[in-house]
């Protein structure tokens, strides 16, 4: 079974999948052995992390790069930002196969003007529903297979209102979309009303500081949300206990304290698996020696 059809399974049982966020094999690792069920590779933390701010400023192949290490590094779906497709209907087309030969489960393209920025930010622009409809064809001929997930987001609402952001959604769904993703919607009404107006299934972003009211996740799955993405939660840990470790070095001039051993911490990244193949073929043992 494929990463893109084990999604396919979560996605058409009942219930809400929840895809917490990460930036790096570090956090997908984590995020699966926490028990969730699939990962999220958010584009603001690949951006971060790289030392740029979520403006559009990562290529498709530096974004492809990081998606290709977090998917190889756990065995759940790895869901992926794609940001604008990164160009006409062209480059969606390279951008779906190239994410989808890496093993990615599923993408999402947006109608932000190029360069785009992070949803929950002023200034956004968006391009016509028409070519937002036409670069969601493209994405869904361009995949090799059928169970690859196109998830279609729309950022209109900021800037023409719920109702143009629904139209679009509609639209995008007409066009092929898997699924739909309306970003920062801005009262727990409109929260409710994409699933009851949005004619297929959608996504929720949960952003905290961001625009879309945070709450229960249990609530959206009620409300009929199929899938929920959290893309920060991983960066915002990683920063706050970062500060925190790095204040109390400056404070105490003591390397913190930690709770695992170095090969503890190994073992969380498949050390077992590479000392049983070391043992297996004797692994940096000279010709004489074996």
């Amino acid at each position: 079974m494929t990463s893109s059809s084990t999604l396919r399974r979560l996605l058409d049982a009942p219930g809400m999948v929840i895809a917490p966020g990460a930036y790096d094999a570090i956090g997908a690792r984590l995020i699966e052995q926490a028990g969730f069920a699939a990962v999220y590779m958010t584009g603001a933390g690949t951006s971060a992390a790289r030392g740029f701010p979520d403006f559009g400023l990562l290529t498709m192949s530096e974004m492809v790069d990081n998606a290709t290490v977090m998917a190889r590094s756990v065995a759940i779906p790895l869901i992926a930002d794609a940001d604008t497709g990164y160009g006409n209907e062209l480059n969606v087309t390279r951008t779906v196969r190239e994410y989808e030969a890496r093993g990615v489960a599923a993408i999402h393209i947006e109608d932000q003007v190029s360069p785009k920025r992070c949803g929950h930010l002023d200034g956004k622009e968006v391009i016509s529903q028409a070519e937002f409809a036409s670069k969601i064809r493209a994405a869904v001929e361009a995949r090799r297979s059928k169970d690859f997930v196109v998830i279609a987001r729309t950022d209109a609402r900021a800037m023409l209102g719920l109702d143009e952001a629904i139209a679009r959604a509609n639209a995008a769904l007409e066009a092929g979309a898997d699924m739909v993703f309306v970003e920062a919607t801005q009262t727990p009404e409109e929260v409710a009303a994409v699933p009851k107006r949005v004619k297929g299934p959608c996504l929720l972003n949960v952003v905290p500081g961001g625009r879309t009211p945070v709450f229960d996740l249990r609530e959206a799955e009620a409300m009929g949300y199929k899938l929920a993405i959290l893309p920060g939660l991983m960066l915002k840990a990683t920063i706050e206990a970062g500060d925190a470790a790095l204040a109390e070095l400056k404070a105490t001039f003591r390397a913190p304290t930690v709770n695992a051993t170095v090969a503890q911490t190994f073992r969380r990244f498949g050390a077992d698996e590479w000392d049983s193949l070391r043992m297996r073929f004797n692994a940096g043992a000279t010709m004489e020696q074996r």
